[in-house]
């Protein structure tokens, strides 16, 4: 990269950059960065960085960047196959770098307006969505879990395989309270509160709630099953690890040891594909918003309405709700399937 990136990044001294070229003091700063959730600001570092080089490349200023620049690259973008998601990602970050510097917004002209719609209006397609996780192959997912660790010194006897137990209730928590992976990871032992039904996760902050000025409240419920029952899954992994504090899903060591740090949210997009793959090697769509799209789904074929569905998976639109439902909803009393042909 032969221009230093714009966008302040989540390290120490992306605030110190950012003061000194606003200027701000460091408090200052630290607020500017605090205003947007660090997956965020990495996000429009790592596409400044993509669109500074382009403009090296092209001769052009990034910022304050022309119309002209701005239109140019999305169309290569557009003719190079790029997704519309991702230019629109791209598009918010170099928005995010002229309002930091106080330049005018040049994503509102109305030349990249214009090229901006017509590649929406091209380009465009329905999201990828993840399949959902969901009974019976959840079930199956689970009983995969390894539950017994052996070793071959000798004197050292079987012990229950923690990374197993932690897999069971990352799988558990993560559909019956509808978590997102970043929530999964963020989650800690203070959070988790009793209740006679099972317990209430409060999350202090969340994708929709990311001031944090009222923690969001989860009920994760007893089931009848004890295999299938996300709170005895819990309880036996915090109590086999031996974790009181802290985070709750972490890392486990070659030596069946529970690490004193969190997981990384991608390390739970990778454990929950690795536990689909132990019944299913050939399956894929699987990802860590599989738990979340199989909570909606199998609710949704329950019988729950889709209000009380966004409650546990606090979505603020409905139809939002309606998008992880389409496929299987599509069956449901329909005519062509009743021709008899």
């Amino acid at each position: 990269m032969d221009r230093p990136p714009a966008v302040p990044s989540p390290a120490t001294t992306s605030a110190l950059d950012l003061a000194a070229e606003l200027p701000l003091s460091a408090d200052e700063a630290a607020y500017v960065e605090a205003a947007r959730a660090p997956n965020t600001l990495r996000g429009y570092r790592s596409d400044w960085a993509e669109f500074t080089s382009w403009c090296d490349r092209h001769r052009l200023e990034p910022l304050p960047a022309a119309a002209a620049a701005i239109s140019g690259y999305l169309t290569e973008l557009a003719r190079a196959g790029a997704k519309v998601g991702t230019m629109s990602r791209r598009l918010s970050a170099i928005r995010f770098a002229h309002q930091l510097r106080d330049h005018r917004d040049p994503t509102t002209n109305a030349r990249v307006v214009a090229v901006w719609e017509g590649i929406r209006r091209e380009h465009g397609a329905p999201p990828e969505q993840a399949e959902p996780l969901m009974p019976p192959l959840l079930l199956d997912v689970l009983d995969a879990c390894p539950a017994v660790r052996t070793w071959k010194t000798r004197g050292r006897a079987a012990e229950p395989d923690l990374a197993g137990l932690r897999d069971r209730a990352l799988l558990l928590v993560g559909f019956f309270a509808a978590l997102r992976r970043s929530e999964l990871a963020a989650l800690s032992v203070d959070q988790l509160t009793e209740h006679p039904n099972g317990l209430v996760l409060a999350l202090p902050r969340s994708k929709t709630n990311q001031r944090g000025e009222q923690a969001e409240l989860i009920v994760l419920p007893r089931a009848g099953h004890p295999a299938r029952c996300p709170v005895t899954a819990l309880r036996t992994w915090l109590d086999a690890a031996t974790i009181t504090t802290g985070p709750v899903l972490r890392p486990v060591s070659k030596g069946n040891r529970a690490l004193p740090r969190r997981l990384h949210p991608e390390s739970i997009n990778d454990l929950v594909q690795a536990a689909v793959h132990r019944v299913s090697p050939t399956a894929t769509g699987y990802s860590a918003h599989s738990l979340r799209a199989g909570f909606v789904t199998f609710a949704h074929l329950r019988g729950a309405t889709d209000h009380a569905i966004a409650h546990q998976t606090r979505h603020r639109s409905l139809a939002t709700v309606g998008t992880y439902v389409r496929i299987e909803s599509a069956w449901a009393d329909n005519a062509a399937t009743m021709l008899g042909l």
